[in-house]
C-alpha cells in the first residue's frame, strides 16, 4: 500500500492512497491512525490530508480506515459505559467532531451489543443434511486461516468498501492472535463433499483480563443459506458450556442480517460507530 504520514502540532494521521471502492469514485483514499489534539486541530489536519489525497488523484476520502476494512476502521460515535473489548476500534471523543468540521459525513453506521448467554441459544434451527457444523481441531492455524481467507473474500466481495487482501497479508494479521484462540469458539460448516460453506470466529474478551466472563462473536460468513444460523446456535451452546456468561455481538452493520439476529436474541446495544467520508 502507498501511504504517507502527516505530523503537525495538531496531531498525526496516515493516508492510504489506494483505498476501497466507494460509490462512483475512481480513486478513493483513506485516512487512519488518527491522533488529534482537539476537534479543531483534527479538522485542520484532515483538511491537509484531503488536499494531499486530491493532489494524488483521489476524488474521495474516507476514514478512519487503515487502508481497507480488513484492518482497523470506524470511530466511536456513541461511547456508552461499557469497557472496551478485545479487537475493538477506538477513537477520542473529539474525533467525530473533527471529521465533521473537515467536511465529512457519516457514510456507514455500526453497533456492538451485549446479550446474556442464559437466554441463548433459543430454539434450534431446522434440521438439515445440507451441511454439518464442527469446531476447529486446534491444529495447523495457517491452514485454518487459509480456509477462512478464501471464504471471507468470496462472502464479503459484494459488501460496501470491499477490497481484496492477499493471503500473506491476511495471515500476518491473524497469526498474532493464535495463542488466544479457543477451538470450541471457531466453527466450520461443511457440505456433504467436505467443502467449507461457512465459518464463525469467536474469542474470549481478554481485554477484561485472563478469565473473562464475556465471549466475542467477532465474525461469521457463509455461502450456504442457513449455515450462519446453525453456526451461531452451536457457538452459544459451546460458549455456555465453557462458563461464559455474556456474548458481545461485535461491530455489526446497522442494516445486515446479523444485526437483526442480535435484536432477536435480546442483545442490548452498548456502543455505536461511524465511518466518515467526503468528496474532494
Amino acid at each position: 500500500m502507498t501511504t504517507e504520514t502527516l505530523k503537525t502540532d495538531d496531531g498525526q494521521l496516515t493516508i492510504w492512497f489506494d483505498g476501497p471502492a466507494w460509490e462512483n469514485h475512481e480513486q478513493v483514499a483513506t485516512v487512519g491512525r488518527c491522533r488529534f489534539t482537539s476537534a479543531e486541530g483534527g479538522a485542520r489536519l484532515l483538511a491537509e490530508a484531503a488536499a494531499k489525497a486530491k493532489s494524488k488523484g483521489a476524488s474521495a476520502l474516507i476514514g478512519p480506515m487503515e487502508g481497507d476494512t480488513w484492518h482497523a476502521y470506524r470511530l466511536i460515535s456513541e461511547r456508552g459505559a461499557q469497557a472496551p473489548f478485545l479487537m475493538e476500534p477506538n477513537s477520542a471523543d473529539h474525533d467525530e467532531a473533527a471529521f465533521k468540521a473537515a467536511g465529512f459525513t457519516v457514510i456507514s453506521s455500526y453497533f456492538s451489543a451485549l446479550a446474556p448467554l442464559s437466554d441463548l441459544p433459543g430454539a434450534a434451527p431446522k434440521d438439515t443434511d445440507v451441511f454439518t457444523i464442527a469446531p476447529w481441531d486446534g491444529t495447523d492455524p495457517d491452514a485454518l486461516f487459509t480456509q477462512v481467507h478464501e471464504l471471507s473474500c468470496a462472502a464479503f466481495a459484494g459488501n460496501p468498501f470491499y477490497k481484496h487482501i492477499s493471503l500473506d497479508e491476511f495471515l500476518a494479521m491473524y497469526r498474532p492472535v493464535v495463542p488466544l484462540l479457543k477451538p470450541s469458539l471457531i466453527l466450520f460448516a461443511r457440505d456433504q463433499a467436505g467443502a467449507l460453506v461457512g465459518f464463525l470466529f469467536g474469542i474470549p474478551n481478554y481485554a477484561a483480563g485472563p478469565t473473562p466472563s464475556a465471549v466475542i462473536l467477532k465474525t461469521y460468513a457463509s455461502s450456504q443459506k442457513g449455515a450462519g444460523h446453525w453456526l451461531s446456535h452451536q457457538f452459544y451452546i459451546n460458549a455456555k458450556a465453557m462458563g461464559f456468561e455474556t456474548v458481545i455481538h461485535a461491530l455489526m452493520h446497522d442494516d445486515n442480517l446479523s444485526a437483526v439476529r442480535s435484536g432477536l436474541n435480546g442483545a442490548d446495544v452498548f456502543r455505536r460507530y461511524a465511518l466518515m467520508g467526503r468528496t474532494l
